[in-house]
């Protein structure tokens, strides 16, 4: 029977691949497979099972059942069980080319749609939202070197949107149409790291039952995202450098070497110029990525985001989960404003997402947002004032403490130095434009 299978599709110019039990025919799966012929009475397990696991490890691929002995309660079952058909033995020479024909073409238009959805998804991703001169900033330099081949090091807190960066800076370069491949240096074990990010041969490792591709490899021509570089041990940092040098690496296991072409986009919410100094990280590797810094301030420095912000995510949830429309009345506004969102953009969303499961439909007033929020929000109140003072009450972590310190510290400086910036800059060790940012934050005239 397989014989005869394979001489129909081969004369279609398929490619076909041949196992005689449901076992040898899971280990022959991989990236190339586009559609599998299953029979139902197998030696050892049976296609159902199969089906099953294949549904489990494969999702998207097609399966077309095949049985002599087949009822329509098998029938029945196999579909439900995911089988995209089901033919009877004998086989007809015709039924078999147009039921592949059309498992092929579903798979295709899965895919295509499938990618159409990401493409529309990352349109809303990559979008830099906020009204701030720091946003204002981030944009222009993003329109400027995302053009270039120059690679970037990304810098801010967790929360600050440095994904949505990296995917801006991809989706505005000349790389646009290959692939933009993230990598979590954080989230893989150092074992496995060089397994992920360069590949491996099968047999190369216990477990390697087929080869895989690395990042590296599947970011060829296009963009490579190292999110979290700092979380690197000086082991992996070692052999990362040299890649990034050479864009030629060999698999895991394996003896060919693979060229590849990729722009690097790191990211880190760490102090590489503190960790170098504590002898955490690399200062060749540091020097290599940070050919283009960019930071993104926290949400506490660019209070003036947070509206445009909240508009977009109670759009984004309205039309995903086909909420009723939320809004924010002014008081609410101001008291979120006054917040210091040590989560900052994700800590902002999620907060929105909890006020549309609990008042979708209504605008929220400051009286309905959480207790935390408003007490936060008494707390700091200080930060907002011309000469701040230290509370009563000490504040409830230590960003607010460092907040309202140092608003009352630049305060009575600036004094000291009778309004000018410049020598405050110089008597304290900051740079011009940071301090005048510190000080617009703090709402410190410098008239």
């Amino acid at each position: 029977m397989r014989l005869s299978l394979r001489g129909i599709l081969e004369d279609e110019n398929y490619r076909i691949l041949e196992a005689e039990s449901g076992e040898q025919g899971l280990g022959l799966l991989g990236p190339g497979v586009d559609l599998v012929l299953l029979d139902i009475w197998l030696p050892g397990i049976d296609g159902l099972e199969v089906l099953n696991r294949l549904r489990e490890s494969h999702p998207n691929l097609p399966v077309v059942m095949i049985s002599g002995h087949g009822n329509i309660q098998t029938a029945v079952q196999a579909i439900k069980s995911g089988a995209f058909d089901f033919i009877e033995k004998p086989l007809s020479l015709e039924k078999v080319l147009i039921t592949s024909e059309k498992a092929l073409e579903f798979s295709r238009l899965r895919r295509e749609n499938r990618k159409l959805r990401l493409s529309s998804k990352s349109a809303e991703v990559h979008r830099i939202t906020g009204e701030s001169d720091h946003i204002e900033e981030l944009r222009q330099n993003i329109e400027q070197v995302a053009p270039t081949e120059a690679w970037v090091l990304i810098t801010g807190e967790n929360g600050t949107g440095k994904e949505i960066v990296a995917r801006s800076l991809h989706i505005k370069s000349n790389r646009a149409d290959h692939p933009l491949i993230a990598v979590n240096c954080a989230a893989i074990p150092e074992e496995l790291i060089e397994s992920e990010l360069f590949g491996h041969e099968k047999g190369s490792f216990t477990g390697a039952s087929t080869s895989k591709q690395g990042k590296f490899e599947l970011a060829d021509g296009g963009t490579l995202f190292l999110d979290e570089i700092g979380d690197m041990s000086l082991k992996t940092q070692a052999k990362i450098l040299r890649i990034l040098q050479e864009q030629s690496f060999e698999r895991v296991g394996g003896h060919k070497t693979v060229n590849v072409n990729v722009r690097v986009i790191a990211a880190t919410n760490k102090n590489l110029q503190q960790e170098m100094k504590n002898g955490n990280f690399r200062e060749d590797l540091f020097y290599r990525l940070n050919v283009f810094p960019l930071n993104l301030p926290p949400l506490r420095e660019r209070k003036k985001d947070i509206p445009p912000l909240l508009d977009e995510f109670t759009s984004q949830l309205s039309q995903e989960h086909n909420f009723k429309p939320l809004s924010f009345s002014p008081d609410a506004i101001s008291i979120l404003q006054k917040h210091p969102w040590p989560g900052n953009v994700r800590e902002l969303k999620n907060f929105v997402e909890r006020m549309y499961i609990l008042h979708q439909g209504k605008e929220i007033s400051a009286s309905m947002l959480p207790a935390e929020i408003r007490e936060a929000a008494v707390s700091g109140q200080g930060a907002d004032k011309s000469a701040p003072d230290m509370p009563d009450a000490m504040p409830h972590d230590f960003k607010q403490a460092r907040s309202l310190f140092e608003a009352r510290f630049l305060d009575q400086k600036l004094k000291e130095h009778d309004g000018n910036v410049s020598r405050l800059a110089e008597a304290i060790g900051l740079e011009r434009s940071y301090l005048y940012r510190k000080l617009k934050t703090y709402n410190i005239s410098t008239d």
